[in-house]
């Protein structure tokens, strides 16, 4: 990675705006898959277990996931299915340091995207990961943890909202 990314926090305008789509036909050049690469590899290093585009300036609907032991590219993706059942739980965000708070999310998602090699992908996540992906797919569209957060339980004297 010889990337000097920085993280954008909160207050930056750019975390507000909603994220174009990509263009799947970028996928395949060498420019994409060397930005996939220190894209996952900058989201490690930062400590993350997600990070939108936008969160690092590029305004594209791309995220980077932590599943299991790897990092995984999705694009242009998209909740298509949510349970009705709620789940509430402590988040962070890079972009909001040293801030934390409940949110209550779907417990359940079916999530479609097309991945790094061009292929459309469709799957269900649930619990945590389920979490995860409606936080950074929260990014895509300008929306911030701290939107939704219901009572702050770090790094705001633990005040409802």
């Amino acid at each position: 990675m010889n990337q000097t990314w920085t993280i954008l926090t909160d207050p930056n305008p750019e975390l507000r705006k909603r994220s174009r789509d990509v263009d799947v036909a970028i996928i395949h050049t060498p420019e994409f898959q060397k930005f996939a690469d220190d894209f996952a590899a900058f989201m490690v290093s930062s400590d993350g277990v997600g990070l939108a585009a936008p969160q690092i300036g590029r305004m594209e609907r791309i995220i980077a996931v932590q599943e299991r032991e790897k990092v995984v590219i999705y694009l242009n993706p998209e909740i298509v299915k949510s349970s009705s059942t709620m789940q509430t739980g402590e988040e962070g965000c890079l972009s909001v340091p040293g801030k934390f708070g409940m949110v209550e999310r779907h417990k359940r998602i079916r999530v479609r995207a097309v991945d790094r090699h061009g292929r459309e992908v469709e799957f269900d996540a649930s619990g945590f990961p389920a979490v995860v992906f409606q936080h950074e797919i929260d990014h895509l569209n300008g929306v911030l943890f701290t939107d939704k957060v219901k009572e702050y339980t770090r790094g705001e004297s633990n005040v409802k909202v």
